[in-house]
């Protein structure tokens, strides 16, 4: 119900000319928390929630950057953000050591999340990555990645096919820092065309009209609202 109120709010305000509203996570049940955010109330309610465990850097292997949650009333996705697909051994074990720890903790995970911007030709690549990553996670835990915009509009098909059947869920960024992109409806006017269930990332603050292409996207699977401190 509440998608459907936002996207009939969404007809409205582009009929009558109006300005994008701004994203309010009081609107929305699906959160991205990276570290040092703080906390608002909406997460109390939260359904899903995508927690920066933390990263891969390019000089290094696996730092982590938060603590083992205890969550009650949402599902869980552990997010790693990588700067590389060179893992090694140690960074791969690392991480599912990690997951473990959160699942053993009680909290009601969906699974990981990779964060990683690959290019829309780098995309066979990062498929290849991440069927080996899917190979090793436990029973029962789904594979995520962040997704580029750019990925709908200019990324070849045979690779945006390589991510059937090995990721369970895109959710594509629809922002940069604390801004919308410019001409994202454009953009997500062909988000169809990635072929795995694929959700849209946006930015609290930010302007947002939800594009009519999403409505009837039969892929489509709602929002993520990435939280911010107050400036």
């Amino acid at each position: 119900m509440k998608r459907a109120a936002l996207s009939l709010l969404a007809l409205l305000t582009a009929c009558s000319g109006q300005a994008p509203a701004r994203v309010d996570p009081a609107d929305y049940d699906a959160f991205f928390l990276w570290a040092g955010v703080k906390p608002r109330p909406e997460l109390a309610r939260a359904k899903t929630l995508y927690l920066l465990a933390g990263e891969v850097r390019r000089t290094s292997g696996f730092v982590s950057l938060r603590g083992v949650p205890k969550v009650k009333q949402a599902e869980v996705w552990l997010v790693v953000r990588t700067a590389r697909l060179d893992w090694d051994a140690a960074v791969t074990t690392r991480v599912l050591r990690e997951l473990a720890r959160w699942q053993a903790a009680g909290n009601r995970m969906a699974g990981l999340q990779i964060d990683f911007d690959s290019s829309a030709k780098g995309l066979a690549d990062y498929a290849a990555f991440l069927e080996a990553l899917k190979a090793r996670l436990p029973a029962g835990q789904k594979l995520s990645i962040t997704g580029l915009m750019d990925w709908s509009a200019n990324a070849d098909p045979a690779a945006l096919g390589l991510l059937r059947g090995v990721v369970d869920e895109v959710v594509v960024q629809s922002y940069q820092g604390r801004s919308t992109i410019p001409d994202y409806e454009a953009y997500l006017a062909k988000l169809a065309r990635v072929p795995v269930p694929h959700k849209v990332a946006l930015v609290q603050g930010g302007e947002w009209r939800e594009p009519a292409a999403l409505i009837s996207d039969p892929l489509f699977r709602g929002y993520v609202v990435f939280l911010v401190n107050a400036k």
